[in-house]
């Protein structure tokens, strides 16, 4: 069979490292192959890049494979249309570098992730530990496209034996609370049937994208769940807006954004 693939997006930056780090420790953990991407705007940058890349292959390559990849284009269309070329299964993106592509940030990031169907680990500075990542926030809102991420989140705490930590937004409304406890519900029986060990917390419905970051702070989370909801928010909690806050959140948490498949409700990732 052939190898799962993941997607590193790399301009040579401090930040793309880490992103890279984390991808290398995923990859051991899955059996994946790491296809190392860079994107040049013309042709004439390519041997210069090819180089870069291989010095960098040469650094990481001992004990995962890694393969070098240059586009002629631009990051927002072209990394989301490697990774759908190739078939992957999961792309590492670093945000916030002082260098490279530092105005992928934002509204930005999430311009080139929309592009992609391929879910996204957006990574800011900090780093990842050797057993991957522990502790996984889901946050979980009425919208039924939120439940796509669930497979995921599952797959992934699986091969790192993470604990998985549902956080939801309480409702005044009697038929809407029902709805949440029905949602916790779903999940924990998700996580549960994976062997994932599962805590439930519900808070305050305002400043919800605040209440994730901190109780993630809190439990010292390695993760952060989030589907990208801003072109259909009818019954999300979490906006376009707070999506961006949560992705260049201070705490510097890696967080796992997933766009909708329509009448989908989640394909396993590394199944």
């Amino acid at each position: 069979m052939d190898k799962k693939k993941i997607i590193v997006p790399h301009d040579f930056s401090e930040v793309a490292e880490n992103a890279l780090n984390h991808a290398i420790t995923t990859a051991k953990a899955t059996d994946a192959e790491i296809l190392l991407l860079h994107v040049v705007a013309k042709d004439k940058l390519i041997k210069e890049a090819e180089e870069k890349l291989q010095a960098i292959i040469k650094k990481h390559g001992e004990f995962v494979k890694i393969t070098p990849a240059i586009r002629v284009g631009n990051i927002f269309d072209d990394i989301g249309d490697f990774a759908a070329e190739n078939n992957a299964e999961l792309i590492f993106m670093g945000t916030h570098g002082q260098t490279g592509w530092q105005h992928i940030t934002g509204s930005y990031a999430l311009r080139v992730i929309t592009h992609s169907k391929i879910p996204f680990i957006v990574v800011q500075e900090k780093g990842i530990k050797p057993t991957g990542y522990d502790d996984i926030v889901v946050p979980l809102d009425l919208n039924k496209e939120t439940k796509q991420k669930l497979a995921y989140v599952a797959s992934i705490a699986t091969y790192f034996k993470s604990r998985v930590h549902i956080i939801t937004p309480d409702e005044s409304d009697e038929f809407l609370r029902h709805q949440v406890k029905a949602n916790i519900q779903f999940a924990v029986k998700v996580f549960h049937e994976r062997g994932n060990e599962v805590t439930t917390k519900i808070v305050t419905n305002n400043g919800f994208d605040k209440e994730i970051i901190k109780h993630a702070v809190q439990i010292e989370a390695d993760l952060i769940a989030i589907m990208n909801l801003n072109r259909n928010n009818m019954l999300g909690v979490i906006t376009a807006n707070q999506e961006q806050s949560i992705l260049t959140n201070e705490a510097q948490i890696p967080v796992l954004i997933v766009n909708p498949l329509e009448g989908k409700y989640g394909s396993v990732l590394f199944s």
